[in-house]
């Protein structure tokens, strides 16, 4: 077998996600605050023989939800490393999952990101200059989870500007025993903001939610989460809005459905603060697991080579 390259890469949970409207390529325009939270998927790319292709293989959270073929994003992140770099796509690229699938954590965008930043290392005829502009013919998160920290996106979420964040931040993240599409969600929320039931956001960023980053002020942080399409994953799913009372009940400062959903994330005081949280939550029956993280963390980096 040949060289190897393993990167781990971090989640990502949407601060403040403000829908600004549909637009004619079918995306969304967006407003947001990516936060990289230590929730980790791990990518080791492996090069084989000329003539191999590109395989993948998944282990762990979610294996059997995952494509192995072409349709995987991460093997998409591999042929397009290959054409930039001039080199044959032969590799096999082992997932061992943590990120949730269909969670709204960015899961395949993060193993994405992790690929081409596998082949920037291994492949001398790609530069990790050219990275983001690969990232976002991808996906709209992939040149986030490059990145990692905490983030201003705009455009569908590929034009990102660093957010001063002091401190850490504890978050509870709860897994659900479903998933959602993240183009069923936004349809969901299509419909809805054409029946009036929501309705778009300004094009600017939230300030509170700034100054509470700026401020690392956890308490004035968890009053000023949003997500715009948190109606649409709740209307598509309606256990989500119980498992977001049982989370402020607990005494979370703060939560969201994550992203698209379904995954729901709490914000806590402290280490202390989140481990009860999180026991709390896992004794509601509601959720499938719960996970303790701190963000924000980098994006994705090479732990072996």
């Amino acid at each position: 077998m040949g060289r190897s390259v393993t990167v781990r890469v971090p989640a990502k949970v949407n601060l403040g996600l403000g829908v600004v409207a549909a637009r004619p390529d079918g995306y969304h325009e967006l407003v947001t605050v990516f936060h990289a939270v230590g929730l980790y998927d791990e990518v080791v790319v492996e090069q084989l023989p000329a003539g191999s292709g590109v395989t993948v293989r998944v282990t762990g959270e979610g294996a059997a939800e995952v494509p192995l073929g072409e349709d995987n994003i991460a093997a998409r992140a591999a042929i397009l490393a290959a054409a930039k770099a001039g080199a044959s796509p032969d590799l096999t690229i082992r997932i061992i999952k943590s990120i949730p699938v269909a969670g709204g954590m960015a899961g395949g965008s993060a193993d994405a990101a992790a690929v081409l930043m596998a082949c920037a290392t291994l492949w001398s005829g790609l530069d990790r200059g050219e990275l983001p502009s690969m990232a976002a013919l991808l996906g709209s998160d992939v040149p986030f989870l490059l990145r990692g920290g905490t983030m201003l996106a705009t455009g569908r979420g590929e034009n990102l500007t660093p957010v001063l964040a002091r401190g850490e931040f504890h978050w509870v993240v709860a897994l659900s025993e479903s998933q959602l599409s993240t183009a069923a969600v936004y349809a969901e929320w299509d419909r809805l903001c054409s029946e009036g039931a929501v309705a778009p956001s300004s094009a600017d960023a939230d300030a509170d939610l700034l100054q509470a980053l700026r401020a690392g002020d956890p308490a004035a942080l968890g009053r000023a989460l949003r997500n715009d399409l948190q109606s649409a994953a709740v209307s598509l799913l309606p256990a989500l809005e119980r498992t977001l009372e049982a989370g402020h009940e607990l005494g979370a400062l703060g939560g969201i459905v994550s992203g698209s959903g379904p995954t729901c994330v709490f914000l806590a005081r402290d280490r202390e603060h989140a481990l009860d949280i999180a026991v709390g939550l896992t004794t509601t029956g509601l959720v499938r697991s719960v996970k303790h993280v701190v963000g924000p963390v980098p994006g994705a980096t090479v732990v072996g080579d």
